[in-house]
């Protein structure tokens, strides 16, 4: 174990919190405003000391809004501070190499949002740089973290449904559809590899994998049914290089299909409806948009001569971070799991969750799709062991 490893297993099982400096808070609704920063503080054993934003103004702005005594204007003046032990890199994507080079370089520890990189080729190197350092990492694929998640993958290893014979999801983007909010442009640009198959698709396909095993042979095909987007304030038409529709099925390791179909925008109806049907029952698991790592889940159940479903409560157990409202505090609620996750990780010598490896294994499963002019393709999964994360 190296030394970065030694101090954070060390603060982990000690009562010394572990600190925490992020990379993008913002002081006017940033994902990490309404993410990280509620997680943080509602899990024992971390402790916010420092923050960076796009300038020193902004990043004072920012502290004295959130109680942040240590401001910087620069990522690398926040990765030197001897009072940070971990780096959250909460920014845009194009951006998350750069400054995780700049954590790594300064031997810290980092937490990267998903996607990874923009694309493979900076995952792995990202992923690569990291074993180099032998620090300890995880990227921000925490929809497996979620309780009502981990109570189904138990559900289903149990034998609740009985033998899987499919599996379906069916979302819906929130983005990529009709209009696009002032500040959301940058996704409907492919080139910023923040689109629908690599945020809200790729989110469910590592929860998904996560309750029922890497899918085998997955094909995924992508469509573009809407070329721009109207600005909601403007009014002006705004140009979509991203696909607005992506189609997908494989095979299970159990031989169970598996298919989804994510679109663009919202539905009038339900937004999120993930079924597992097996032999012996079914489990639903809905939400008011397809991103299942930021939404309230609803799970439902029936079994045996059961002939409807019935609501399904997650267990007190599954519940690590009682102070959050799974509904009022939905953003943050699952990235708190996983940051409850990380410390159980340090304490036990665990992997249960993602790392950089695992991210660059689930750039790998999609990105033949992402970098390929065909429309439609056949993206082998990666084999187990490359996904280097338990469920």
């Amino acid at each position: 174990m190296n030394t970065s490893e030694s101090l954070l297993a060390e603060l982990a099982r000690s009562e010394k919190p572990i600190g925490v400096g992020i990379i993008g808070l913002g002081a006017h609704g940033s994902w990490a405003e309404r993410s990280h920063l509620p997680a943080l503080r509602a899990v024992p054993g971390y402790e916010l000391r420092a923050l960076s934003s796009s300038s020193k103004e902004s990043a004072e702005r920012s502290g004295q809004k959130h109680g942040v005594s240590s401001t910087f204007g620069t990522a690398a003046e926040l990765a030197a501070c001897d009072e940070v032990d971990l780096v959250v890199v909460a920014v845009k994507v194009p951006h998350h190499r750069e400054l995780v080079q700049t954590a790594l370089r300064a031997g810290k520890s980092v937490l990267c949002e998903w996607p990874l990189g923009n694309g493979l080729a900076e995952a792995e190197d990202m992923a690569q740089r990291a074993r180099s350092r032998a620090v300890p990492t995880v990227v921000g694929l925490q929809a497996r973290s979620h309780p009502a998640l981990a109570y189904a993958r138990d559900l289903v290893a149990d034998g609740y449904v009985g033998e899987v014979l499919s599996t379906t999801v069916v979302g819906f983007g929130g983005a990529w559809g009709a209009t696009v909010g002032p500040g959301d442009h940058y996704v409907l640009d492919a080139a910023n590899g923040a689109t629908l198959l690599t945020i809200p698709f790729s989110h469910t396909l590592d929860a998904l994998a996560s309750v029922l095993g890497e899918p085998e042979e997955l094909r995924i095909q992508l469509a573009s049914r809407r070329t721009s987007a109207v600005d909601t304030e403007s009014g002006e038409a705004v140009p979509m290089t991203a696909a607005d529709q992506v189609v997908a099925s494989g095979r299970l390791p159990s031989g169970a299909v598996a298919t989804f179909h994510y679109r663009g925008g919202m539905a009038r109806g339900t937004n999120f409806r993930w079924e597992i049907n097996g032999t012996e029952g079914d489990l639903v698991l809905t939400a008011p948009i397809g991103h299942p790592q930021l939404s309230p889940l609803t799970l439902e159940g029936g079994r045996g001569t059961s002939t409807a479903l019935a609501p399904m409560t997650v267990p007190h157990a599954y519940v690590r971070v009682p102070r959050l409202d799974p509904r009022a505090d939905a953003p943050a609620y699952a990235v708190a799991h996983a940051y409850q996750q990380f410390l159980d990780d340090l304490r036990e010598g665990t992997s249960g969750v993602p790392d950089f490896a695992h991210g660059a294994a689930r750039h790998r499963s999609i990105e033949s799709v992402m970098t390929t002019a065909a429309p439609d393709v056949w993206a082998s999964a990666p084999r187990e062991e490359e996904m280097d994360c338990r469920p």
